[in-house]
């Protein structure tokens, strides 16, 4: 009960304050420059990491990255930029 409170209470100020939902809902925010670089903000912590796949855990699930010759070139509590081919993207729950 108290999720589903502060889930109204999230969503009715994102709305009123014209707020981005990747602030209020603790939803990923996902920039791609092409398929050369991908940077992700709001995640909860790195799974699993080599040059072929990024698995990161979020909020609600996960997101896997795929592609060849990843390298992360900068790593923060809640932020990664990542470098290579970028071939998908998925969520999963």
């Amino acid at each position: 009960m108290k999720s589903l409170w502060g889930k109204h209470i999230r969503k009715f100020a994102a709305k009123m304050l014209d707020l981005p939902a990747d602030v209020t809902m603790e939803m990923p925010r996902i920039t791609m420059i092409g398929q050369i670089h991908m940077y992700i903000e709001n995640h909860r912590g790195v799974l699993v990491f080599n040059d072929k796949e990024l698995r990161l855990l979020l909020t609600k699930g996960q997101l896997l990255v795929k592609g060849e010759r990843l390298v992360i070139r900068a790593i923060l509590s809640e932020e990664v930029l990542i470098e290579g081919k970028v071939d998908g993207v998925q969520f999963i729950e």
